[in-house]
């Protein structure tokens, strides 16, 4: 079983809640950005995060906008079920971006980081630790072409893409048609056009909607990523 939320921010409730109880061995809980438990390197911290790694599905992560990205460097990368992560601890690890899984016998796409609507702020040449956490969270080039050359591996076809930002024409979708999009939302628009997948699930905007045929935003609730898409809270179809 795969199940799906959005921004934790730190937050160990979810993980209390009735469905990620539900998750055996073997199955995994994805969060779409905003993880939040890396942030100071504390002793405290890392009891959490122990706690979280003794779970026995897998927690899987990519990063939002609102991470510690220096914390974050510091674990180590390995190889798992097919893609590079970051192992923080036991069964809880960091999704690469431009990664392809294969999960439960689902090939997922990770893609995470964003451009945060307060970036500008960052850009003062007295701040050199927030310009460095500002250009950390926007994807490089060269992950930008890792992501596109991974997908050709896979002939562009996969069953589930799991990141931070939507795709462009979503993301106006959202913001009633307005068109401050970043490079990161035209490059998931590319993506969006070349690749076949069955679902897309991204944390940005903080809300639970689903967009059909096969859009997903995911805030604080808890989807069931082979469940077909439900009408509730449902907008109306983007082609």
């Amino acid at each position: 079983m795969i199940l799906i939320t959005g921004d934790t921010h730190g937050d160990m409730t979810r993980f209390s809640a009735k469905q990620a109880k539900s998750l055996k061995k073997n199955d995994s809980l994805i969060i779409c950005g905003d993880f939040g438990f890396i942030w100071d390197g504390s002793k405290a911290e890392k009891h959490r995060l122990k706690q979280l790694g003794r779970k026995k599905y897998n927690i899987l992560f990519v990063e939002g906008v609102h991470e510690n990205f220096e914390e974050l460097r510091k674990y180590e990368t390995e190889e798992w079920c097919g893609g590079m992560t970051r192992k923080i601890s036991g069964n809880l690890r960091q999704l690469l971006r431009g990664q392809v899984y294969e999960i439960s016998g689902k090939r997922i796409f990770s893609f995470g980081g964003g451009r945060s609507e307060d970036n500008d702020t960052y850009l003062n040449p007295s701040d050199k630790a927030a310009e460095s956490r500002w250009r950390m969270e926007i994807p490089t080039d060269e992950e930008l072409e890792e992501g596109l050359r991974n997908l050709e591996k896979y002939g562009n076809r996969v069953d589930y893409i799991v990141s931070y930002e939507p795709p462009a024409k979503i993301s106006e979708f959202l913001n009633l048609g307005k068109t401050d999009r970043n490079h990161i939302n035209t490059y998931f628009e590319q993506i969006r056009e070349k690749t076949e997948f069955s679902r897309w699930f991204f944390g940005r905007h903080h809300i639970n909607k689903l967009i059909p045929p096969k859009y997903h935003a995911v805030f604080d609730s808890i989807v069931d990523a082979e469940e077909e898409p439900k009408a509730v809270n449902a907008l109306k179809k983007v082609k």
